[in-house]
């Protein structure tokens, strides 16, 4: 069947619902306040001749998704034929951009990430889709169903935000079209950048939601608005509810654990899209506070762009957690070492029944049961006791938050248990600050020796604040081979080198300037002002840890010395 993406309906810039905008946008930055939390609202509805067809796109950069990535974004926004969602369904994906990384200077691109944790921060090289999907009975179409996805494409993790935008919007947007989707935006258009640390008020449709400096999210009635239902409150604008994706896996969700901290190929077969993405989503944040380094697909089918990519048998499996609905993919991918497969969720109190441990070749192309595939062993023996407390919470009907607290924290402890030991040996390997002189180059950091480290693990290894047996060694010598171990050794090492950096910088701040200038060379004090003036640079764009009086010291010297050279270099270093 062919796909039309048919022909984007770009937005009018407007104000509220039907009302022209009054404000006047600055020049060269359309959309630039909408583009900080969104890239694009796409509604894809299904044709019975042309299949899924892309109705509006808007109001971003037309140029910013490839004809590629339209093709997976029509594909990817509604469940396939095996999952038969009737009604009104959420779930996610995610997509590569084409090209790779954006380029410096686009819409929305200002608005960073300093301050913000790992779990928060823009998608790089990916965007993320979030989709509302309807299907019902309807006489007046031909084929007898309403079928149509409102999709949010956004750089931003914040699934539950978006989750609770698009509960706003769509009902109403399925009810009115267009005219309120450009409302929307218009409202969106307005909202401040996203900012960590900060309280957001975000109105739309007369809803405030009201994010939180502790990443919280609640919905609070509009000021202009009256009787509204009462606020919804959500606990944060990006954590699912852990404990009931993992219903049926709690038995085995310290070796999943084990499985995401190595970075190993996981599909994930679920009854749903919305099952699969949730699944894969809890899955990776396991690991919080480390950066989930790997790559993941919440939902992924047989049409995506990168289906020959993921299922080629030429090479090794990819660091990827893929979720999938159609069982077809347990026949591409069975040579793949680690296969979760799920049912339904139960939406009883009683605890589900556990997914049992199986042997890959156990694996049925057509019949497979729910089960966790895999020959691997895990390195930690099992916490019992967790698993008898998250019973008893369940037999004491304890609130779904309350258990996922208990869940989060216990793969909090367990993450943290094991970075702490490698966080402590990576700080000895910092030059002492005695060591650090102004008018010399700083000493290097010392090379990471993974015998070294784990040789230390004897006196300040994770047994010190962890309870849990097992073989530690073997774990962090796998873990030594994963993208998550080169993701966190890169960015600890760039952290310490911009400590480094900041810490020369001082120390020359804190010397005398003009006793060192008394016998050295012209070309000599000209190397020490563009080496300052580069520093600063990286500084005022918070590359560096400086204190705003070290900056302002710098300054000072720069003029200094400036001012200690003949009038023709000085009218080159500083021109008119």
């Amino acid at each position: 069947m062919d796909m039309s993406l048919g022909k984007p309906q770009e937005f009018r810039a407007r104000g509220r619902l039907g009302a022209p905008s009054s404000g006047m946008r600055a020049p060269g930055t359309p959309w630039a306040r909408f583009s900080a939390w969104l890239e694009c609202v796409c509604v894809v509805t299904f044709d019975l001749e042309l299949g899924q067809a892309l109705e509006v796109r808007g109001p971003a950069d037309p140029h910013r998704v490839s004809v590629f990535q339209k093709s997976s974004i029509c594909y990817l926004s509604f469940p396939d034929s095996h999952s038969g969602c009737l009604g009104d369904t959420q779930f996610s994906f995610r997509i590569r951009q084409c090209g790779g990384q954006r380029r410096p200077g686009q819409a929305g691109e200002k608005y960073g990430d300093s301050g913000a944790p790992a779990s928060l921060q823009r998608e790089p090289a990916h965007y993320l889709g979030y989709v509302y999907f309807r299907q019902v009975k309807d006489s007046s179409v031909k084929r007898g169903y309403f079928q149509k996805s409102l999709v949010l494409l956004s750089r931003l993790p914040f699934v539950r935000l978006f989750q609770a935008l698009l509960g706003l919007v769509a009902p109403e947007f399925f009810d009115k079209l267009a005219p309120c989707l450009e409302a929307v935006c218009n409202e969106i258009d307005q909202w401040p950048a996203p900012a960590p640390g900060r309280t957001l008020s975000l109105p739309v449709m007369g809803v405030v939601l009201q994010v939180g400096a502790g990443s919280c999210l609640s919905l609070a009635p509009h000021p202009s608005q009256t009787l509204l239902p009462a606020p919804v409150v959500l606990p944060s604008v990006h954590e699912l509810d852990l404990f009931r994706c993992f219903r049926p896996v709690l038995a085995h969700v310290q070796l999943l654990w084990e499985l995401m901290l190595l970075g190993e190929p996981l599909l994930v077969l679920a009854p749903s899209p919305a099952v699969s993405s949730e699944m894969v989503l809890a899955l990776t944040s396991c690991l919080q506070p480390l950066k989930f380094c790997c790559d993941y697909r919440p939902y992924f089918t047989i049409h995506d762009s990168e289906f020959k990519e993921f299922t080629t048998r030429t090479q090794a499996p990819p660091n990827v957690v893929l979720g999938v609905t159609n069982p077809f993919f347990i026949k591409t991918l069975q040579h793949w070492p680690h296969i979760l497969r799920v049912g339904e969720p139960k939406t009883s109190g009683d605890l589900p029944k556990q997914v049992k441990l199986k042997k890959p070749s156990r694996l049925k192309t057509l019949d497979t049961k729910p089960g966790l595939y895999t020959a691997y062993t895990a390195h930690l023996h099992r916490d019992k006791a967790l698993f008898r407390r998250l019973l008893k919470g369940l037999q004491k009907k304890r609130p779904s938050d309350v258990q996922t607290a208990v869940l989060r924290r216990h793969l909090l402890e367990l993450t943290q248990s094991f970075i702490i030991p490698l966080e402590h040996y990576m700080a000895s390997l910092m030059p002492l600050q005695k060591g650090i002189v102004p008018w010399k180059t700083p000493p290097q950091i010392r090379p990471f020796r993974q015998d070294d480290f784990l040789h230390s693990l004897e006196r300040s290894g994770p047994q010190l604040t962890c309870v849990l047996k097992g073989d530690w060694l073997g774990l962090y010598r796998r873990f030594f081979k994963s993208p998550h171990f080169d993701g966190w050794y890169r960015q600890r090492r760039r952290e310490m080198a911009q400590k480094l950096e900041a810490l020369h910088l001082e120390a020359i701040c804190e010397a005398n300037i003009e006793l060192w200038m008394k016998d050295k060379s012209e070309v000599e004090v000209v190397d020490l002002i563009l080496k300052l003036r580069e520093r600063l640079v990286r500084a005022q764009g918070h590359q560096l840890p400086v204190k705003e009086a070290t900056l302002k010291r710098a300054r000072l010297y720069i003029d200094m010395a400036i001012g200690s050279l003949p009038k023709d270099l000085q009218a080159i270093l500083c021109p008119p």
